[in-house]
């Protein structure tokens, strides 16, 4: 193992040793009047999965694990961070306890006599602990198995200013964030597809991350996502991940082939991929520019791909502008300021973090602490920004309260 990595390798490992430490005290208390095989299997349970986690943790850290299949990494490495939140949440109970045992034997300057309700309190704390971690461990696991499946149709009216007469009507489909790399089998997105299929739409849109690094992610959905058809076009962008900044390439010349490989994909799939450019949809004087860039990220950490002034050009006289852009902190940032006549944005990107809150008056994730728009429908004045919550997943292998979109606008003219 690299120098470099040790330290944080080590740091990282007592962190995991200490918050097992600390939650098996709430596993002890919860078996403490357990009959004593019960007791020694939970335990060895318990520890088993510790020293698992070490071990997996270890063998990543000394190979590179981005060579592992894709899938599968993802799906390992969920569930070892789903039970370490399990346990971290028992952890801060037991810590919010010892705490205020703490200020109390300061501010009394002797520790509580009553041992026997002190035991009892901290039995309470520990059973609270894990009701709230085991709620937790419920959700995440939920949505692992049904809600990063459960793709949701949300329909749009897309109300437009200067819309020509002979677009009103017309079905557009949006998809984005398919992430296949994430996935283990190709059945969920085969699904996905029949249903964008199903809604017999003029045109399509894929507003990125067809993948996580690599172009290879996307050759066993090849079948099914040429499948997309529309009379119009089926058309697309790049995100930021279909670039493979986050991957240890050999060499500059295996990335750049990787990225040509990925373009080249698009175009087997019969989507035309906008790379800083527009096309013309329609008769002219009554026509639509459809602006495609490259990935343009306004936060910190994300490569600027994207020249929306080079995509423009030539498109000024078209009477409705549709911008595709992968990241929707791109609206705020150029699009609103400087690109007034462009009627709509389409955007991705967020995932809705893959977890949150829509119920009917409540609207939350924990995406709106980075981005202003970070789901659905959103209006400046006469310009629109749609941003979908993606199909596909990252990192966390399904989704807990935000459901994979497919998005369905309708133009309707303002």
């Amino acid at each position: 193992m690299q120098q470099s990595k040790l330290v944080p390798f080590l740091i990282f490992i007592g962190i995991i040793l200490l918050v097992d430490l600390y939650s098996f005290q709430a596993v002890r208390l919860l078996l403490s009047s357990a009959p004593l095989y019960l007791k020694r299997f939970s335990y060895f349970l318990f520890w088993g999965f510790s020293a698992s986690t070490i071990a997996i943790i270890s063998v990543a850290t000394m190979s590179n694990s981005q060579n592992w299949p894709g899938g599968i990494r993802t799906y390992l490495f969920a569930i070892l961070f789903i039970l370490f939140f399990a346990k971290l949440i028992i952890s801060i109970f037991l810590l919010a306890d010892d705490s205020m045992r703490v200020i109390r034997w300061v501010a009394q300057s002797t520790i509580p006599s009553k041992n026997k309700e002190g035991i009892s309190r901290l039995k309470f704390i520990s059973q609270t602990g894990l009701l709230v971690s085991g709620f937790f461990l419920f959700n995440f696991i939920y949505g692992m198995v049904k809600t990063g499946f459960n793709y949701r149709v949300y329909r749009i009216k897309l109300n437009l200013t200067n819309l020509p007469d002979v677009f009103i009507g017309k079905k557009i489909v949006q998809i984005s964030d398919l992430h296949t790399g994430s996935f283990v089998s190709t059945s969920p997105i085969e699904r996905a597809i029949k249903i964008v299929n199903d809604e017999k739409a003029d045109m399509i849109f894929f507003t990125g991350d067809l993948v996580n690094d690599r172009y290879d992610e996307a050759l066993p959905f090849k079948e099914c996502l040429s499948s997309i058809k529309a009379p119009l076009g089926v058309y697309s962008i790049l995100g930021n991940h279909d670039y493979g900044d986050y991957y240890q390439w050999e060499s500059d010349n295996a990335k750049k082939q990787n990225l040509d490989n990925l373009k080249a994909l698009h175009k087997d799939f019969g989507w035309k991929l906008l790379l800083n450019e527009h096309i013309r949809i329609g008769e002219r004087g009554n026509d639509i520019a459809l602006i495609g860039i490259e990935n343009w990220g306004a936060l910190h950490g994300f490569t600027k791909y994207g020249d929306l002034a080079k995509a423009y050009a030539g498109s000024e006289d078209a009477r409705i502008k549709l911008l595709l852009s992968h990241d929707p902190s791109h609206w705020d940032a150029q699009v609103n300021n400087n690109y007034k006549d462009i009627a709509a944005t389409f955007s991705g990107h967020t995932h809705g973090f893959q977890f949150g809150l829509e119920i009917p008056g409540i609207k939350w994730s924990p995406a709106k602490w980075l981005y202003k728009q970070w789901a659905g429908l959103y209006e400046n004045g006469n310009q629109k920004l749609y941003v979908n919550r993606g199909l596909g997943f990252l990192f966390y292998p399904g989704r807990v309260g935000i459901t994979p979109e497919i998005t369905v606008f309708e133009l309707q003219k303002a």
